[in-house]
């Protein structure tokens, strides 16, 4: 039975700009989902449309929200920019992403935030949200008000281009977010000095003992109760003293030592590619984790093939990230729901922003994906880094991807349309006409 909202029939007095027909919801029926001005309007019986897209044979899902990329740019373009990296997310049925702050140079000011903003205001192809850097200088409440999303990755333990703090820095900085009702997200390791020679010696340095160790140390930090969203966990006793939201990659989902050479620095990344048998059992906490991200963090080829101690660490994901687990699900490893809540509304939810999804109101970002798997392969991808470390993975790669009701990727064209900036809880705007949501 067809059931309508009074929103439903106030909105329907005006013809949906677009349809999808036959799509299959999740534990739910056949529907066709109507959508007017960037939202779903009406799942149920069919509407004429100024655009009708029949969906049979695939598989329907709202787009995914990443909590975690780095879309490099400015003097790091070589590896990527917010043009490659945001077609590269619409690529992989990703319509909103999290930029962290730790650029080059980091965003740690007011000013930097809002350039940050325009830049991709000017050139993004998805929405996207935007970090504050955490420092022991930090002018928080400044970058809240400039609009940050969270405050973070912030980073107990050094990485590529971020900044550590000491343990009575990040006491101080929780206390500080804490008192702004803000987020910190955070990149807990705990890191022994030594060689960092190949990819062995770095899963020691950087040992999972470390990082449980790591985390327990961040809650004895936070004795005001800040909220905390744990970045790119790797191993499943870290994830057992985690009392905050969590976040696991694809990378740890999906790759350990034994699938490569020891000394490939490809698959150099904080924190490391663990064993194989640190990888099963971190998919033995699949119900505990909140959320996939990708950490997204591209380097050159060029920059990979350095000697494993000058090797940046960081691998790119934005693309491969939900197509990697639509195989899982095609195979019956994970199911579609918990697909969707991990990479869908609980990332939103993380966030405080509009959903995507099927129900009248949500936020019209669809992606649309055959029922068939294909072999990843660096040259079909759209980052400019130009490599990844999935190369020969098994995934489903959508061949429509909708932002906002409008169609902006369909069979390798892009159209840019519809992309928003996401502004913190605090946002406090100084002029008008800006393109937040």
């Amino acid at each position: 039975m067809t059931i309508w909202s009074g929103a439903d029939l106030i909105c329907m007095k005006r013809r949906p700009a677009l349809v999808l027909e036959n799509v299959q919801v999740p534990r739910g029926r056949r529907a066709d989902i109507a959508i007017l001005d960037g939202r779903v309007v009406h799942t149920g019986a069919g509407a004429a449309a100024d655009r009708v897209i029949d969906c049979t044979g695939f598989f329907v899902l709202p787009a995914a929200v990443d909590v975690h990329v780095h879309m490099r740019g400015g003097s790091q373009s070589a590896k990527e920019d917010w043009k490659t990296g945001s077609m590269s997310a619409l690529a992989g049925g990703v319509t909103v992403v999290v930029d962290q702050p730790n650029t080059v140079p980091p965003i740690t000011t007011p000013e930097a935030f809002l350039a940050r903003i325009r830049d991709a205001q000017a050139h993004s192809y998805c929405s996207f949200a935007v970090n504050s850097s955490v420092t022991p200088d930090i002018p928080f409440e400044a970058m809240w008000t400039a609009g940050a999303m969270a405050f973070g990755e912030t980073f107990f333990a050094p990485s590529t281009y971020g900044e550590t703090l000491a343990a009575q820095e990040l006491s101080r900085a929780l206390g500080r977010i804490h008192a702004l009702g803000g987020l910190a997200t955070i990149h807990a390791e705990g890191v022994t000095p030594g060689e960092d020679t190949d990819l062995v010696a770095h899963d020691a340095l950087r040992s999972p003992e470390r990082e449980r160790e790591a985390v327990t140390a961040v809650h004895a930090c936070n004795p005001g109760g800040c909220r905390i969203h744990f970045c790119h966990m790797s191993t499943a006793k870290a994830i057992d003293v985690a009392k905050g939201t969590v976040e696991v990659t694809p990378h740890h989902l999906f790759l350990s030592r034994e699938k490569t050479w020891a000394g490939d620095p490809r698959f150099k990344v904080n924190p490391p590619i663990r064993s194989e048998k640190e990888r099963k059992a971190l998919w033995t906490r699949w119900d505990r984790i909140d959320m996939i991200a990708s950490d997204h963090a591209p380097h050159t080829i060029a920059e990979k093939a350095l000697p494993f101690s000058n090797a940046p660490s960081g691998v790119p994901g934005v693309e491969t990230m939900v197509p990697l687990l639509m195989a899982e699900v095609l195979d019956r490893r994970i199911t579609l729901t918990d697909l969707i809540r991990k990479t869908v509304t609980a990332p939103a939810a993380l966030l405080g922003i509009p959903p995507a999804g099927f129900a009248p109101g949500d936020r019209a970002d669809f992606a649309l994906y055959p029922q068939s798997t294909v072999t990843v392969e660096p040259e079909l991808l759209h980052s400019r880094c130009g490599w990844t470390p999935f190369e020969g993975s098994r995934a489903i790669f959508p061949e429509t991807v909708i932002l906002g009701g409008a169609v902006v990727l369909r069979e390798g064209e892009f159209s840019r349309r519809n992309a928003l900036w996401y502004a913190g809880k605090g946002y406090v705007p100084k002029t008008q006409g800006q393109n937040t949501a």
